[in-house]
């Protein structure tokens, strides 16, 4: 027998509601560093398939900001919720196959695309390297 959610609907639905869509602490933590490395960019260009999360007009690069849950990372830290199973594979494969879409698309069209993925915050100092290797000097 599947575990029943604690939450009521209208409670679970609250709590839904707060999960924030940009400025989270991963993508707040890649901005810093950029910044602190003299990058400059646009956030979120709604002119570009899937609003990546910093843009390098210019460099015609852009970086996605990736939760590991949220986007299914095979890094160990993504579980599958033991409730409302069906909702939740639904869910999270449409975020993977929108990914995939939106990563076609923009290389389609001459973009170069990273994605830094949440658990990759933990190792900084590789993470700034892979950075400035994927954009370069100024």
């Amino acid at each position: 027998m599947l575990p029943t959610d604690p939450l009521t609907p209208a409670e679970r639905s609250q709590r839904m509601s707060l999960i924030r869509n940009g400025d989270t602490r991963p993508e707040m933590l890649v901005r810093r560093l950029l910044h602190g490395l003299g990058y400059r960019y646009v956030l979120r260009s709604e002119r570009l398939p899937g609003r990546p999360d910093l843009v390098f007009p210019h460099r015609r690069k852009v970086i996605f900001v990736h939760g590991c849950f949220w986007h299914q990372h095979d890094c160990g830290r993504y579980r599958m919720p033991r409730s409302n199973t069906g909702f939740w594979e639904s869910k999270l494969q449409a975020n993977v196959a929108r990914d995939s879409r939106n990563l076609s698309r923009l290389r389609e069209m001459g973009w170069d695309v990273a994605v830094v993925w949440e658990c990759e915050l933990k190792d900084r100092h590789q993470l700034q390297t892979r950075l400035v290797a994927f954009l370069g000097s100024g």
